[in-house]
């Protein structure tokens, strides 16, 4: 796995497949391992570039504050690494705010853009209490976990995988030092001024089932862009488990057509 030093950190990032560059920027959460149920669905006709950005458990920095802008610098800095500039890049949730700062700041090194349920900023009363709420609850990591995972998934998806999956869903997500800076810098976000200078082709995906981004975010990010398409998808925040197949056919269609 390569590893790279950014400013005050050690990125790591790893391929699969062959093919253009395709770049999965995560979200919250403990890094790149979050597609490891998704990368296949790409990596037949793409090299899919999964990096690990800091606030994730596999990298090593200060455990200074995140930015937005330093993120981007990872990213940026992976891409070019990776000798598959330019790429397509994807990204998710936080990540989406990150791969705007990559497109809009490095035009070249982005062919195609997709954001998926993410947002611009972090005005919305509704956005600001749920993160408020998250890093009030570190120090009762059950807690956490279970707001983690009813923010994550819709009703009817919870509902179909019982009690047992539920409770998986529960741990997934634990009040470490990383998962808190992330969420910190939920709070801080702002990229709206942004999102007209984006440059490459672009494909919003909305979730319209989305408790914990509300889907008003991408329809938002997709006026702001201009000749954006659009897609919104009837299910929770985490697309990729619910519903993989609309995720996978839109992604491709957009990135092959």
């Amino acid at each position: 796995m390569p590893t790279i030093t950014v400013e005050n950190a050690q990125v790591k990032y790893r391929t699969e497949g062959t093919g253009p560059g395709l770049v999965l920027v995560h979200g919250v959460g403990p890094g790149a391992m979050v597609w490891d149920r998704t990368y296949d669905d790409f990596a037949d006709r793409s090299t899919v570039i999964l990096p690990d950005l800091s606030g994730s458990d596999p990298v090593e920095d200060d455990g200074a504050d995140l930015t937005v802008g330093m993120l981007a610098a990872q990213v940026a800095a992976v891409i070019e690494d990776s000798g598959k500039a330019p790429v397509d890049l994807l990204g998710y949730s936080l990540g989406s705010s990150v791969a705007v700062a990559v497109a809009a700041t490095r035009p070249e090194l982005v062919r195609r853009l997709i954001l998926v349920a993410g947002f611009s900023h972090p005005d919305d009363q509704y956005l600001r209490n749920v993160m408020t709420l998250w890093l009030n609850l570190r120090g009762d990591a059950d807690s956490f976990g279970r707001l983690a995972a009813v923010t994550a998934y819709s009703r009817g998806f919870l509902n179909s995988i019982g009690s047992e999956g539920v409770e998986a869903a529960n741990s997934f997500m634990q009040p470490v030092p990383g998962r808190l800076r992330q969420v910190d810098l939920c709070l801080r976000v702002d990229v709206r001024d942004l999102l007209p200078r984006v440059q490459a082709e672009t494909l919003v995906i909305g979730t319209a089932l989305d408790a914990l981004i509300p889907v008003e975010y991408s329809r938002e990010i997709h006026a702001a862009i201009p000749g954006s398409a659009y897609a919104e998808v009837d299910c929770g925040h985490v697309i990729g488990l619910e519903k993989p197949e609309e995720f996978r056919k839109l992604v491709r269609d957009f990135i092959h057509r």
